[in-house]
């Protein structure tokens, strides 16, 4: 579906006010769009009473109203209507263990299982597209579930702390999988924390964008979800670190900075051809600044470099700009090629990049080792086979037979020297996520998510409520060049290499703890042991 902001007929555009009762409460003036649908108006009176909206009874001219249809209940300027339902938490048995067959289901759990081990769509409340793409593509970020499961419970009752609680309960129920959700308390509570998410055209919720929105939810979670160190989690997981040098053409002078961001820009310009130009434009940067030695303002020029990596990187498509001549946010629909691994080793600074020589050349090796294996498994056994196949013991083996699995985990980890070894990152990512864009300006068009499963690799497209399987090839189809939906966030997962703990480079882990390394490898583990779909 495809939202766009724009006028509409007078007939469509039935803005009214309403008296709401509910029980001792009454509530006057309560705008509603009646060009909405009614789902919309129940989770204004969510907001409005705490009654949830599959509690909420609410009486129009003597008829019940449905979630999907006002039908004969359209509400006129000032009518009064009665809302029923309890906002107290309603005691639930536990439910017995009996077996459910898939034709005893309703039809509405029907329609879901095939897509319900993915997860759950989210219902659009009104333009809220770019909202549910963000939250889908938060929610394939195993370490950040875990974070917030853990930490939310004192996040506090400020705003900031409701959005925090109200982001973790929203990922625990779509662990659940199954039907679509409607994500009222979080949509309620990032509005509270960020106004500029409820603003308004002509009574109409306005279309955001879906980086804003990554961003400052990654900003809220960063005051509230910390480590047991004390630090950010978001820092931990997505912290891009990175240090300017620019230096004057007029003068002598130069000077650096460090700083810390959580995307990667990706300029576009007319000869961009792949992203990882767009990243070396995006780094690039001049700046006016006083020149103690001139006594002037002079320009100076440099670029950024990564002084550290973290273990989830998000690359920004800057797709969109401002248009002075009709002062609309434009769109760049530019082809730009991306990968299914994005490699930032050149982007790094060279303390960096001496510190990941020796993982990159570890997992080299573990790739040429499984490359070899296969090569071996083709062939079949046989007698020069099997003792070319044949690893050499290691020193102090038992020479006792090795389990399938042990060999399995050999051929994709570097050889251990040492008893103990630690995931050292790469410099090499994996695409595990893409949020897209479909439309020709940024106040309009329509946001969906693509993610990779981490329990079998499968990639999924979140289109709101829909969930629809589809392939490698047709994500690396979303390069743009068109109309069609194109990549506008994606977001990659360190490829990690066991290496002994003595010689793991400390910065190659990027400033992550250890439990949120290992988080991290064992997500990707977790999908490489699983085949496809």
């Amino acid at each position: 579906m495809t939202q766009t902001v724009g006028k509409r007929p007078a007939e469509e555009m039935a803005q009214v006010k309403l008296n709401v009762k509910w029980g001792k409460e009454t509530y006057s003036d309560v705008e509603v769009d009646t060009s909405q649908s009614p789902l919309v108006f129940k989770s204004q009176l969510f907001a409005l009473t705490g009654v949830p909206p599959d509690r909420q009874k609410v009486m129009i001219k003597g008829a019940l109203l449905k979630d999907d249809d006002w039908g004969k209940a359209v509400p006129k300027d000032g009518m009064s209507i009665m809302l029923m339902g309890s906002a107290e938490v309603v005691p639930v048995e536990a439910p017995k263990n009996i077996p459910k067959f898939v034709e005893d289901l309703p039809e509405s759990e029907q329609e879901h299982i095939e897509t319900k081990r993915f997860g759950s769509g989210l219902h659009n409340l009104g333009n809220t597209c770019y909202m549910n793409s963000t939250i889908q593509c938060m929610f394939a970020v195993q370490p950040l579930r875990e974070a917030l499961y853990t930490k939310a419970s004192g996040a506090g009752g400020d705003l900031t702390g409701r959005l925090v609680t109200a982001t973790a309960e929203l990922f625990k129920a779509l662990e659940t999988g199954g039907a679509p959700l409607p994500p009222y308390a979080f949509l309620m509570a990032l509005r509270a924390k960020f106004p500029q998410f409820g603003q308004q055209v002509q009574g109409v919720y306005a279309q955001q964008d879906a980086e804003e929105c990554w961003t400052n939810v990654m900003y809220a979670m960063r005051e509230k979800v910390k480590d047991d160190d004390g630090s950010p989690v978001v820092d931990k997981l997505f912290g891009i670190r990175t240090r300017l040098s620019l230096k004057s053409d007029e003068a002598t002078e130069s000077f650096t900075e460090d700083g810390m961001s959580y995307t990667l820009k990706v300029n576009i310009e007319e000869k961009t051809a792949h992203v990882s130009e767009g990243v070396a434009l995006g780094l690039k940067e001049e700046r006016e600044r006083n020149s103690s030695a001139l006594g002037r303002t002079v320009v100076f020029r440099g670029a950024m470099t990564l002084t550290s990596l973290p273990p989830y990187l998000t690359l920004q498509m800057m797709r969109f700009f401002f248009r002075r001549d009709n002062s609309q946010k434009a769109k760049i629909l530019k082809k730009i090629p991306f990968s299914i691994e994005f490699d930032a080793f050149e982007f790094c600074s060279d303390e960096l990049k001496k510190e990941l020589e020796a993982p990159r050349a570890a997992h080299k090796e573990a790739q040429d080792r499984e490359m070899e294996a296969k090569k071996l498994a083709k062939k079949g056994p046989g007698p020069s086979t099997a003792a070319a196949a044949a690893p050499a013991p290691a020193a102090g083996s038992s020479g006792a037979d090795v389990d399938m699995k042990d060999a399995g985990e050999a051929s994709t980890s570097a050889p251990a020297t040492s008893s103990t070894s630690k995931k050292t990152m790469t410099g090499k990512y994996e695409l595990v996520g893409v949020v897209t864009h479909k439309g020709r300006t940024a106040d309009s068009g329509h946001y969906v998510a693509w993610v990779k499963q981490p329990s079998d690799g499968t990639w999924v497209c979140f289109d709101d409520d829909k969930l629809t399987i589809r392939t490698e090839e047709e994500v690396l189809q979303l390069s743009g060049g068109g109309d069609w939906h194109m990549a506008y966030l994606l977001l990659y997962r360190a490829i990690m290499v066991d290496m002994p703990e003595a010689t793991a480079p400390a910065a190659a882990t990027g400033g992550a703890s250890d439990a949120v390394v290992q988080s991290v490898a064992a997500a990707a583990m977790e999908t490489e042991s699983s085949p496809a779909v």
